[in-house]
């Protein structure tokens, strides 16, 4: 039986370098989202302006990996799933936004295991938003 290691850190909040680094990863997702044809599909949900989604990603992404709690101190519980519903969302949207926040995580050097871990629960968060069969 192999022990898991303990994370270097209380929380991946501070794992990741705390709020500076969680803006600069949500930055570079929605950067990477605006400018690769890859991730067209996503990009198109999004309307025009990217401005509001940075920010609540942003927002959300503090409190979720264990630092301040902005999203739910101004919008109350995400309810992921319900605010996500007038979206369609199939596998390859799913898989649009998985890689596009992979590619956001390896540019900003989100470190390897923690990218790892990140990528599992994204996987699982993202699957369970899925409204669509394909």
């Amino acid at each position: 039986m192999q022990i898991q290691d303990k994370p270097p850190f209380d929380s991946p909040f501070e794992w990741i370098g705390g709020e500076a680094r969680v803006r600069a990863l949500t930055e570079r997702f929605y950067d990477l989202m605006d400018l690769e044809p890859a991730f067209s599909e996503l990009r198109s949900a999004h309307g025009a302006e990217l401005d509001n989604a940075r920010q609540r990603l942003f927002m959300f992404l503090c409190g979720w990996l264990g630092g301040p709690s902005y999203y739910t101190d101004q919008f109350g519980h995400p309810m992921l799933r319900m605010r996500h519903m007038p979206f369609a969302i199939g596998i390859k949207e799913r898989d649009q936004w998985l890689a596009c926040m992979n590619q956001a995580m390896q540019e900003t050097q989100v470190p390897d295991a923690l990218r790892e871990r990140l990528n599992t629960s994204f996987f699982q968060t993202a699957d369970w938003m899925r409204n669509k069969g394909v």
